[in-house]
């Protein structure tokens, strides 16, 4: 785990080794002042007033520098914890953009999310502990421990005999408080889902009136993640006045059996001056104890958000691209060979089962299917989103487990089912396509999908300002940017997802025409609902049950008497055709 993490310090190596330095000249100093402090005392009772002068001086140059080595190490500090704190985030947002979808399936984005923030924010205090008060905690223990035996070893046991039973008391506390810790993230994520979904489904929520219940859920999940942090916090609470009753019984003692001795020795065996620094140091001793507890309880808490985090950093996506992929894909020939295919091993059931398909280049596949029958899941073998459990997927003649995935996703435009638009202007979303594009080719591929239309009423045009997740802009206007981004990419397989559903059969018929005149050698595959978007396909697959059942042109298949007839007849109001 820390060979992990360390990885993410990079160049704040050395802002982590001089923070520790500048600590341990800062303790040397406090440790050293009560010793003066304790001559000073011992020399006020002289009539010269040089001696305490000289002392006096030298106490407030050794303040000061110890204030200016504690200022430098708490400023270097938190320049190290940070700069760790960002990096490490962005390792684990570039893991992600490496996993497939099976991998984010297996954490799921809200977990992600958490660990990125609320976990990598844990993290990030216990390296400041660690680099600050881990290093200052035990060199001001040492140092006040053996300062304190050279004046008086007899006074020095006693905080000897309290160091053991406070460190047992830390160390059970610790012990018992972990595993909550582990089950509080744990609670994290399940509220975090809570609230993703919840936000992202903030329209259905109201539209059902369903806020009472959304509420009762998130105070629930929030409940439960109080329960637990109290649980620990009352745990956690019984550190303090267990430590300021081992301070108050060992000052306690000090106190009356050094007063006890000076009174019967005189100054010979201890002086009212060393008394002053045995009581320094006893605090110095015990207060570090309080602080290694303090230290022990964030590290504990950052334990578990550390191997959280390092299950992401350490995890091998299920997809890869192997040692010197093909990176040319030549054309857009597809074909599946006996493809069977689960989601996890865990499946009971396979989502494609025995696929054999040949598409040519440049042809138009349509795909028509009923809810559940694994339309998706079958597109996303091709651009390798997913790997095929069984067969294989060639495109352009070779296994698309061969290929560079980045090379292989290139060349393969997806417009998914469900469509995203990001924060920002027309022009900017579309250029995710091609980040290059000049305007002129953005205003031709969103005349290929009739989006041009509507950009130009807008006031700002195609520098209008897209709202996070496109909220401004219509179902069908949202799938018109969307398809107009995929052309800018100019790829060798276009892949719509039912992604003309929401605008009518008039503009659907207007945008294929487009792309089977401007495109012809890209290779089109179309899932729709309606038969009427796929009456032009040069063949049409009917998918059940994760199988095909039925292949063949339009005509062909209104002559089967199978699925696609009945389909075509109950939106046609059962017209033949003629």
């Amino acid at each position: 785990m820390l060979k992990t993490l360390m990885k993410s310090i990079r160049e704040y190596k050395r802002a982590s080794i001089l923070t520790p330095f500048y600590i341990t000249l800062e303790i040397i100093l406090e440790c050293l002042l009560p010793l003066v402090m304790a001559n000073l005392i011992d020399r006020m009772t002289g009539s010269s007033l040089i001696p305490i002068i000289r002392y006096g001086v030298l106490l407030i140059i050794m303040a000061m520098l110890s204030l200016l080595f504690g200022y430098m190490s708490g400023r270097i500090g938190a320049t190290a914890s940070c700069g760790f704190a960002k990096n490490l985030r962005q390792d684990v947002f570039y893991k992600i953009q490496g996993f497939s979808f099976a991998d984010i399936d297996k954490f799921s984005s809200s977990s992600l999310v958490t660990r990125m923030t609320t976990d990598v924010t844990n993290v990030q205090n216990a390296y400041q502990m660690i680099i600050r008060i881990a290093v200052r905690t035990p060199l001001m223990l040492i140092f006040s421990v053996i300062i304190s035996l050279t004046i008086s070893v007899k006074m020095s046991l006693i905080f000897l005999i309290m160091i053991p039973i406070v460190a047992a008391a830390l160390f059970s506390i610790v012990f018992i408080v972990f595993p909550i810790f582990k089950r509080i993230f744990e609670k994290y994520d399940s509220m975090n889902n809570s609230v993703q979904e919840n936000i992202q489904g903030i329209r259905v929520v109201k539209s059902f009136v369903r806020e009472g219940y959304e509420q009762e859920k998130f105070h629930k999940s929030a409940a439960d993640v109080c329960k637990e942090f109290t649980k620990a916090e009352k745990i956690i609470a019984l550190n303090n006045p267990i430590l300021m009753f081992c301070i108050s019984l060992a000052i306690f003692l000090v106190c009356f059996i050094g007063a006890k001795t000076i009174i019967n020795s005189g100054a010979t065996e201890l002086t009212t001056g060393q008394l002053s620094s045995l009581i320094n140091y006893g605090v110095q001793i015990l207060s570090s104890l309080m602080m290694l507890s303090m230290v022990f309880v964030i590290c504990s808490m950052a334990t578990e958000s550390a191997n959280r985090i390092c299950e992401v950093l350490n995890h091998e996506s299920t997809l890869t691209s192997p040692e010197n992929g093909v990176t040319e894909v030549k054309n857009g020939s597809i074909q599946f060979e006996n493809v069977s295919f689960r989601y996890s091993d865990k499946s009971k059931k396979p989502a494609l089962m025995n696929i054999n398909l040949d598409i040519k280049s440049g042809q138009t596949i349509g795909i028509l299917g009923g809810t559940g029958s694994s339309k998706t899941s079958l597109i996303q073998l091709i651009s390798r989103l997913y790997d095929v459990t069984e067969g294989k997927v060639s495109v352009s003649g070779i296994d698309v487990r061969n290929y560079d995935l980045e090379s292989l996703r290139d060349e393969v435009a997806v417009v998914l089912q469900k469509n995203v638009l990001f924060s920002g202007t027309i022009k900017e979303n579309l250029r995710w396509g091609k980040k290059d594009a000049s305007d002129e080719e953005l205003v031709r591929v969103c005349r290929l999908a009739q989006a041009d239309e509507f950009i130009e009423q807008f006031p700002e045009k195609y520098d209008t300002y897209i709202e996070q997740g496109g909220t401004n802009v219509s179902g069908g206007q949202k799938q018109r940017l969307c398809i107009a981004r995929a052309l800018l990419k100019k790829p060798k397989i276009l892949i719509l997802d039912d992604s003309t559903s929401a605008v009518d059969t008039k503009t659907d018929a207007i945008i294929r025409k487009a792309l089977r005149e401007e495109i012809p050698d890209t290779t089109k595959i179309i899932i729709a609902q309606r038969t009427s978007s796929l009456e032009d396909a040069d063949q049409i697959i009917v998918l059940d049950g994760g199988r095909i059942t039925e292949q063949g042109t339009h005509e062909e298949l209104l002559a089967y008497n199978g699925i696609y007839q009945e389909v075509y007849q109950s939106q046609t109001n059962g017209k033949k055709e003629d």
